[in-house]
């Protein structure tokens, strides 16, 4: 039990983990008009999905870039294509080596060997799932007047700079892993500090940061309140899961949503759709990146 309010320490790890399930009992505490951390419940959830209208089109509803995969790493683009188109957008344009495999799986998508400035428009972009070392793809995505995600490869490629210069919103995605590179210390530090750890790199690059992990966090680079996610599965620690995440998250960055409210909603649904798949774990928990996909409808539609 816990009196007045709920603590950091109940909701993120490494805590979190030791306080089972935890009840607020109100005693009638003045609190601060601002809290250190909030997370969000179905009900916000529900409210934040963007919903067409009658007069919607697929502009309307948001075009997502995705800028991802390469020779090696062709199924990145695939389940971030996938992510992207489960997350609502009205349509979805891929720029990348893999635009074969894409097409193959999702004919829908709008492929392009043009780079990114040619692609065509869009309300956002997705850069950096597999995309090994092609520094050149990301560099020119992060010039576009448009909000951008950046996740895996992309975070070792962006330039710092280039990054903080952005007058369009940035919503970078590290698993702590890549935090710890970032920030130039080990992951362990990493994780033993996620709170700090997620408000520094959104200080640094003046981006949303969405720190992956047993607990998710999601810091504005203007301060306020951090979100923590409370959906999720240890399933989830799989290749490709991420790939999914980023896809979902510009879907709905392209549809409106802000860099905080696009990856906190990104998270949670990310997080039910992931326990949805990995029920009977851990038979079949190897399928658990491409079953988010699967899973999706489900989670709307519940």
């Amino acid at each position: 039990m816990t009196f007045g309010t709920h603590k950091p320490g109940l909701l993120v790890d490494p805590a979190r983990e030791h306080a089972g399930s935890v009840r607020l009992v109100d005693i009638g505490l003045s609190l601060p008009p601002e809290p250190e951390l909030e997370a969000l419940q179905h009900a916000d959830v529900a409210r934040l999905l963007p919903v067409p209208g009658a007069e919607s089109d697929k502009y309307r509803r948001g075009v997502v870039g995705v800028a991802a995969g390469s020779g090696r790493y062709p199924g990145a683009a695939v389940l971030a294509v996938a992510g992207a188109l489960r997350g609502g957008a009205g349509a979805v344009r891929y720029v990348g080596p893999a635009g074969r495999d894409v097409i193959a799986r999702f004919p829908e998508t709008l492929v392009s060997d043009r780079g990114p400035k040619h692609a065509g428009r869009v309300q956002a972009w997705v850069t950096g799932p597999g995309a090994g070392d092609d520094a050149a793809t990301v560099a020119e995505v992060l010039t576009a007047d448009v909000p951008v995600l950046i996740d895996a490869d992309g975070l070792r490629l962006a330039d710092v700079a280039a990054v903080r210069a952005r007058r369009a919103p940035t919503l970078m995605t590290p698993h702590a892993g890549e935090a710890a590179a970032l920030l130039g210390v080990e992951r362990e530090e990493v994780e033993s500090r996620r709170l700090s750890a997620v408000r520094e790199l959104a200080e640094r690059y003046r981006a949303t940061v969405l720190l992956k992990g047993s607990t998710t966090l999601v810091a504005a680079a203007g301060g306020g309140p951090v979100r923590v996610n409370p959906t999720g599965t240890s399933w989830l620690a799989t290749a490709g899961s991420g790939d999914v995440l980023s896809g979902l998250g510009g879907s709905l960055l392209a549809a409106g949503l802000s860099t905080v409210d696009a990856g906190s909603v990104a998270a949670y649904l990310h997080g039910l759709a992931g326990r949805l798949e990995a029920d009977g774990a851990p038979v079949g928990a190897q399928d658990v990146a491409s079953g988010i996909v699967r899973a999706w409808r489900s989670v709307v539609r519940g």
